[in-house]
Parts: structure tokens; sequence; C-alpha cells
């Protein structure tokens, strides 16, 4: 929105949007209408004037760069102060904690990582967690959305059960680890990136337990929910 700047006194020099008034019906010979109204109309010409140069602009934008993705999301420097993990933590029912983070600014891509996990508990489950958040700037990640190994390259994901995910994102994937204990929460929106992974691991001196992986799976769309709404422009 432009608004009205302050200006002190009144203008003794005919401006550019003074000599447009001039040009407006009514012609040169008509009387010039002056006082707080007068400025007021010649504010909101200029203000029309400047509106139109500022969309001209944003369309010369997009006409020179019209494959540039869409990015709703700020670049989060420090991405394990916006990483809480409060309802999966709720479902392992452990806390999370060991936070490492790191992070990169770069011409075509601005990333940013954090690790977190719980301590170790004798005859405990333990738990790991790592956030990825890719802002792609020139190109668009859709076309090889969802292919690679995620955060772990050393992690064989089960694709044939792969599970679509409504109503996060442009789209949003869910899978579940080969033959070992975790899932992975994969959402596309414009040119961002979301890569939520959870692991959890049974020692050999841990009590027999099971886990609820379709309350996990709730856990993490819930909490990468969270994280998307605080990272919006």
């Amino acid at each position: 929105m432009i608004g009205e700047p302050e200006v002190d006194g009144d203008w003794h020099t005919a401006s550019g949007a003074e000599l447009a008034a001039e040009a407006l019906p009514g012609g040169p010979g008509r009387e010039r209408v002056r006082g707080g109204a007068g400025r007021a109309w010649l504010w909101a010409l200029g203000g029309m004037v400047a509106a139109s140069a500022v969309w001209a602009g944003t369309l010369a934008v997009q006409e020179r760069f019209p494959d540039l993705p869409r990015l709703d999301y700020v670049h989060s420097p420090d991405l394990c102060k916006e990483f809480e993990l409060k309802t999966v933590g709720q479902a392992a029912g452990r806390e999370f904690e060991g936070r490492q983070s790191g992070e990169g600014v770069y011409l075509a891509q601005d990333w940013s990582y954090c690790s977190v996990s719980t301590q170790y508990e004798e005859g405990g489950m333990v738990y790991g967690a790592q956030l990825l958040v890719e802002l792609h700037k020139k190109g668009d990640p859709e076309v090889e959305f969802a292919t690679g190994p995620g955060t772990d390259p050393a992690t064989r994901l089960d694709i044939d059960e792969r599970q679509e995910v409504q109503g996060l994102g442009d789209r949003a994937v869910l899978d579940r680890y080969y033959a070992q204990g975790g899932s992975r929460l994969m959402v596309l929106d414009g040119g961002a990136v979301f890569t939520l992974t959870v692991q959890w691991f049974q020692p050999r001196d841990a009590l027999p337990g099971t886990i609820d992986e379709n309350a996990m799976d709730a856990a993490m769309i819930e909490d990468m929910r969270t994280l998307m709404t605080k990272l919006k422009r």
C-alpha cells in the first residue's frame, strides 16, 4: 500500500503530477483546486503512477524469468530453533535433544539442516530425526522430487509402499524404511522442499516393544505442518 508521506508546508513549484492534472478534462482554463483536497488528488494520481510502475516491473521480471519457482518460505540459518518435534516426541514418549544444525546460502539454492536424537536409556528405544529444508531459487525441483535417498544415503526406502499425503504443500509423500524402523516425509511447495526423517533403533538390551507406525506418521505430518507455518513468509 502506498501511503501519503509527510510534507511540511505547501508546494510552490508545479510537479509532474500537477502538470498531469492540468491535462485532465476541463483544460488549462479551469479553476485549479487548492488546499487539502487538491493535494489528496495529486497524491492519489502519483500513487496510481507508482503502482503502475511496480506492476510493470513485476511483469517484466516474470517475462524475463518465466521458469523461476515460487518461494513462499524464508531461509532459516539455524533450523534447530524452528524444529520442535513436539508431536513426534509425544508419539515416541521421549524428548529429543542433542541438536546439530548447518546451513548454506548459494545463488541457485539455500538450504538448512537440523539433526536431533534421544538419549540412550537402558532397556528403551533410541530415536533420531533429521530435517532438511531446500529453497530452490533457479530450477523447479518438481521433476526430481522424492527420487533421492533423503537425508541418509545408506537407508533403503520401500517406495512400493509410498503414501500420498493430502493437504500438505503442492505434493507430499510418506515412505517407510525397508528392513528397519523409520519413515521419511517429503513435501514439495513451489520451490521449497522439506524432508523429515524419523528413525528408531532397538538396542540389544532393550525390552521387546513395538512402534505404532501410523501414530508416528501422523505425528510427523503434524510437526511438518507446524514448521512450514513458522517459515511461511
